[in-house]
Parts: C-alpha cells; structure tokens; sequence
C-alpha cells in the first residue's frame, strides 16, 4: 500500500522522498506511520531526534526533524501528495550509504529556517530536489533558546549588582552627613564635611524627603522654676514713659482714588501715615487691622468668651495647614489661669471635624481638648500665610481683655508650663516683649536672600521690599548693634499687652500688610524705626527648641506667586497673581527713587540657612 493511498488530505498527510523511489510511490506504509509522531512533532514546532532500531526497520534510522521555510517550503508543498503544509523529506546520505542509514527531516513551512547546500553532502546531479540542513545552522538555532535564557539571566544579575551598590552609596552618603565636623589627627584644623553634605544639594534634599537624615536638635536646658504654684505673678501692670494713650482707625479717613474704595483689613495707610506712626508721641491713633467690613470676623459666642481671658495661650490654623496639637506638662493652675485659644478658619473646621473629635457646648461653643476653637470669618487676605499673621500679631485685637499672651504655631506642641515662660522670659529680667533670635540668620538681608532661594514669595517683591528698607536707612546687622539680631524666630511670641508693646504689634502688622507676609523681614525694620524707646527680650535659639516639639504640616503650602522671577510676570494673563487685599504698597508708587538703591551683598556662610 502506498503511503498516498493511507492517509487522507484531512489527516496529518506526509510523503517521503529517495533518490531511487521519488515522493511517496513505492514507500510502503509502516514506513510511512512510523514517521507520523515524528511529523507531529515537526507540526507542534519542536525538533525531533530519535533512534529506530525495531519495528519494521532493518536497519539504523536516525531522523531530524526541522522545520522549512521559504521557496523551498513552496516548492515542496506543491509536489506534496495531498498539498500539505508540513513534509517529510527523507534522503539517503551519501555517507551513510554504508550504513544503510537514512537522513529524514521534518519540514514546517511556517517557521523560518536558512538552508544552504552541503558540498560534501550534495545531492546526485539527476536530484532536482537535492537539499540538505546545514550541521551547523542546525547546531546554531539549539543554543539560541540556551543564549537567550543566560543573557535574561546576566542582564537581572547586574541590575541587582547595581542595586546593591547604589544603596551602599547611599548609606556611605547618609553615615557622612551625620558627621558634621571631620578632624584628622595631629591637625588643628576642622573643615564641614560639605562636599558629601551639602544641605542646599539635590542628594542632600532626596534623603531628607525620605527621612533619612538625621538632623540634630538645637536645645539647651531651660532654667525654669521649679514650680508653677510657687510663681509669683506681679500685681500691678507695666506701664510706658512716653506713650500713654493708643487707639486705632476704624475707618480710612481719605480715599485717593478709585481702586480703593474697596473695604481692606488693614486700610489704605498712606506713605505719610506710614512715616508718622513711627514717631513717639504720648497719645497715637495707627493703623491695626480690623476696619470696618475688612473681615476677620468672629462669632458672637466666642467675643463673649475671651471677654474673660487674661491669660491666654493663642495658636492658629488656617486653610487646614496643621491640626491642633495638645500641650504637655500643663499644671493644675496653669489650666484655671490660662485660656487656650485655637483661630482657625472655616475650611479648618470642617478638616478638623474630619479627622478628629470636636466637643460642641450648647452655647456653640467648640472644644479639641485644651484648646478652644475661634473661628474667624470672611478672612482678610488671599494669602493663608497672611491671614496667619491677624492672631499672630494682632493677639492684642482679638483678645482685647488679655493682660498676657504666649503665641506658637500651629505646628507646634508646647511642653513647657505657660506660666513658667512668663516667669523664666518676662519677670524674672524685668521684660515686657521677649522673642528667640534666629537661628542662623542676623541681619534681614541674609533672610530675605534666603527666603528668595528657598521661594517663600515672589523674588522682585522681596526685592522691592529690601530696597525701601535701604532707602530709609536700614543696615545689616553688626556687631556694632544694640540688638542681638535683626531677625526672630516669630513661632514663638511672649508679651505683656502694654501700650508700647501694642504699638509695635500693629507697626509689624503693617509692614506685613503693606509688603511681603514674611514678617521675620518687618521685624527689625521696626525695631529700627522706633529706636531705643522698645526694648524687648531676644532669647538664645537653643531655648526657643527646648520649648515645643515641631510637627509636621499636614500638606505643605505652596501658590504661584512664590515662583514669580520678574514683574514682568505679574502682566497680561498673569495679573491673576497679585494679591488684592495684601501687599498693595508694593504697587503704589514709592515717593522716591530707588532704581538707584542696591541691596546690600549677602555672605552666605552657612549651607544650613533654611
């Protein structure tokens, strides 16, 4: 039986091919079914090798199974009994003709092969089909899947490797920030390690985000009192020698123009009201916040609640920044003497009412713990950071009654007994005002060039700030100075609600209210201005951190005008970016000529500035 006439155009046809017999008409049919799992194989695509020693075989067959691509595919495959796609293309070896071997090949057109002719396997001159496989091109597509598996293999090993090395240099870069100051031995010399350090680099930036480095904690004891019930408070208040009386405008008492007539919290103080605030007289009327219809209002039930504080711990929240954080280590007596007083805004409200408990009196009256909650309503400003500054300085307008205040921040947990801090910063030095310097900046130059580089607000209005601040005479800080330091840390704010005090209150706010809200750049400049006439407290930085524990911002505040680079920027499209309830004398015409003024050069001799 041929092997055309046992298998069916619908099975799994194959032929087989001799030099003597040609495609399949002589070859008998066993021969043709032992090749049937051979050629299945061919089919699933896999290269079959196999040894046949009995069943109807004489001899020794070894057959290859590979695949056939091409024109030689098409070639086959039209000669083919029943036009299969795949072929057997059985050939005797010239070689192994004394053997009586054969050479068989399973052909699968469908997957590509290069095939060449063989010159000492070539065919007879009367083969028209005399193809062989290449040995090597045999032998070349096995170690294809083997190469391809080490290369995954190797590509994955240096991967890891480079892994492995980029963590040690991070930890090699971790351990050497912690070490702050290098000696070598027999040197008298130290130098920073800022070269693997440095505070203002990228690297340094990445690993602090991720909380890798370690930065130490500037603190110092504190010599507090041993006792807050055995403090005793004076009796009868400080009073000035120069001012006596201080009221405030309620109203602005002339409009020059149009653009405003609109209702601002702090007024449209003119540069001559501005320049007359400043000189002492024993009666004054200034400008302090709180015109009519300007905002910052406050609910009914809470006037009527700090009416009775006079000593009062004063924090604040706003557009949801923080949330209130409880003081330690408050005494019995502390807690009756003083009222904690939170100002928030209605958009922290309603976080805090998120994600924590609000105690609600009946009264309307709204409790988190120790602190109660006074919500300002139709902020002032624009600006959150602006808004902050209304209970910051003006703790004496909100909470008129008040005798004493302690202002901290939001971010702040207190853990020193407020009436310990009156003690240790007021009456034990005789103080009225006490306020930490900074801790590494002293004159407001160098901080207003940190606040540029770090993006606090838009750099041409830091600039302009400074440059009237040189036009109206005032120098960087210097030894020479009566002052410790130009520049406070303003998180933590001790004072005696005196008439002086009050004064300078609402001259710092002014300035606020007038230029940039970084009220660490006001402060000197009044302090300036008033002369020797304010005397207050500035207390070492290492106090100032012993104080509190510093949290961190629930978000971190940012808006497009911190990255303003030019006026031009403010034009066109961007008018959008100017605040129109603060900051407005950066935009009136300064009565004077300060395309002259130069901005004092700025040493930068500390790469920890902020």
């Amino acid at each position: 039986m041929l092997c055309e006439e046992k298998l069916s155009c619908s099975g799994c046809c194959s032929a087989s091919w001799t030099p003597s017999i040609g495609w399949g008409r002589t070859a008998p049919c066993p021969r043709v079914s032992r090749s049937l799992p051979l050629f299945r194989s061919a089919m699933n695509g896999g290269d079959v090798v196999s040894s046949r020693r009995s069943g109807g075989f004489s001899d020794d067959r070894r057959t290859i199974a590979r695949p056939l691509s091409g024109r030689w595919a098409e070639k086959f495959s039209s000669s083919a009994p029943c036009g299969t796609n795949s072929l057997f293309i059985k050939k005797e070896l010239p070689s192994l003709q004394s053997s009586g071997k054969e050479h068989t090949t399973n052909v699968n057109p469908s997957s590509p092969i290069n095939l060449k002719r063989r010159a000492d396997l070539a065919a007879p001159a009367n083969d028209e089909y005399g193809l062989l496989l290449s040995d090597r091109s045999f032998q070349e597509s096995s170690l294809k899947p083997f190469w391809k598996k080490r290369s995954i293999q190797l590509i994955l090993a240096a991967g890891i490797l480079w892994i492995f090395l980029m963590l040690v240099v991070l930890l090699f870069q971790v351990w050497s920030c912690q070490l702050t100051v290098v000696s070598f031995p027999g040197s008298k010399n130290t130098f920073l390690s800022a070269g693997l350090c440095r505070k203002d680099g990228q690297v340094y930036h990445m690993l602090d985000a991720v909380g890798l480095i370690q930065k130490p904690i500037h603190r110092c004891p504190i010599p507090l009192a041993d006792d807050p019930s055995s403090v005793a408070i004076p009796e009868k208040r400080n009073y000035d020698d120069i001012l006596q009386k201080l009221s405030f405008f309620v109203e602005d008492e002339f409009v020059d123009s149009d653009s405003q007539n609109q209702p601002l919290f702090g007024g449209h103080e003119s540069w001559k009201q501005r320049n007359e605030s400043f000189k002492l007289n024993t009666t004054m009327k200034v400008h302090c916040g709180f015109m009519k219809n300007g905002g910052a209002e406050m609910d009914l039930v809470d006037i009527k609640f700090v009416k009775g504080c006079k000593y009062v711990v004063a924090s604040g929240i706003f557009d949801g920044y923080d949330i209130p954080h409880q003081p330690s280590n408050i005494s019995r007596r502390s807690q009756k003497l003083f009222c904690f007083l939170m100002v928030i805004d209605e958009i922290t409200l309603a976080h805090i009412r998120a994600n924590g408990s609000i105690k609600e009196e009946n009264d309307g009256g709204k409790w988190v713990g120790i602190w109660r909650l006074v919500t300002l309503h139709k902020l002032p400003y624009d600006e959150p950071r602006r808004n902050g500054k209304v209970p910051k300085i003006l703790t004496h307008r909100l909470f008129p009654q008040a005798r004493y205040s302690i202002w901290i921040d939001g971010k702040m947990e207190l853990i020193v007994d407020p009436l310990l801090i009156l003690e240790r910063y007021l009456w034990r030095g005789g103080y009225t005002f006490a306020i930490a310097q900074h801790k590494h900046h002293k004159s407001v130059y160098e901080e207003a060039d940190a606040n540029k580089r770090r993006k606090r607000y838009a750099r041409p209005l830091i600039d302009l700030h400074m440059k009237i601040y040189v036009y109206e005479g005032m120098k960087p800080w210097s030894p020479k100075k009566t002052t410790v330091s130009d520049v406070p840390e303003g998180a933590i704010i001790i004072r005696e609600h005196t008439p002086l005090n009050n004064l300078f209150c609402c001259l710092w706010f002014n300035e606020v209210h007038m230029f940039t809200p970084r009220d660490q750049l006001s402060f000197g400049y009044v302090v300036y201005r008033l002369g020797d006439h304010f005397k207050f407290h500035m207390f070492p930085n290492c106090e100032y951190n012993s104080l509190f524990i510093l949290h961190k911002h629930t978000r971190e505040h940012s808006s497009k005008v911190e990255w303003v680079k030019s006026l031009s920027e403010f034009k066109g499209n961007n008018s959008g970016l100017r605040e129109t309830k603060g900051g407005l004398g950066l935009w009136t015409p300064y009565p004077g000529n300060l395309d002259t003024v130069e901005i004092p050069p700025v040493s930068r001799v500390s790469e920890h500035s902020r």
